[in-house]
């Protein structure tokens, strides 16, 4: 019985290898790209050693259940993760207009051009948020992260109906808990004016 179960599973892949026409995957992603051209040149001048520096703490707010962040509520620092910075470029301020017209639940996605990806500093925050950019030149950076945060709570979920001793109608409810990740992008633009000089900014 087995013996005849492989020759048959062996002739429906022969079938299938011999096949004159294979359907090909699709792809409905939108590809979304700047069209400003990257000029390599004067980012990598942007980026040469300087005497100015960057320093900043990273963090957010939780949000309400509408979407806004709680002005009163604690801030959320960001622990160890990663601060990004690229010197402003035409071409970095047209892949950010692009970006804005990401629509992830119609697979729309924004993409950078690898090489301009390559023209970046990073920094690690500390557990409170704390980073430094040093050794930067004057001119206009834009600082990017995305700090992920849990948020938990309960609801209590009604699970039914029943007769108390009088009588009358009770309903029965189960505390329900639940844990829901976020991600938050962070971000900001930092211009530094002259040589020497330290940008003290608050990343959220």
């Amino acid at each position: 019985m087995r013996f005849i179960l492989l020759a048959a599973l062996s002739a429906i892949f022969s079938l299938t290898g011999r096949a004159q026409y294979v359907e090909k995957e699709r792809d409905d992603t939108i590809r979304l790209f700047a069209t400003t051209p990257f000029d390599s040149v004067a980012a990598r001048s942007a980026l040469a050693k300087g005497s100015c520096s960057i320093k900043g703490v990273a963090f957010t707010k939780p949000r309400t259940p509408y979407g806004f962040k709680a002005p009163l509520a604690p801030r959320i620092y960001a622990d160890r993760i990663t601060v990004l910075l690229f010197p402003v470029t035409p071409y970095l301020l047209d892949y950010l207009e692009v970006k804005k017209k990401e629509n992830p639940k119609r697979l729309k996605f924004a993409y950078i051009d690898p090489v301009a990806w390559r023209y970046r500093y990073e920094a690690i925050t500390n557990s409170v948020g704390e980073f430094t950019f040093p050794g930067l030149k004057p001119g206009k950076y834009y600082l990017e992260a995305i700090l992920p945060w849990n948020s938990t709570g309960y609801h209590d979920q009604y699970t039914g109906s029943g007769y108390d001793s009088y009588g009358g109608t009770t309903n029965y409810y189960q505390r329900q808990y639940y844990n829901i990740g976020h991600y938050d992008k962070l971000y900001e633009f930092v211009d530094i004016g002259g040589d020497g000089e330290m940008v003290k900014i608050k990343l959220k």
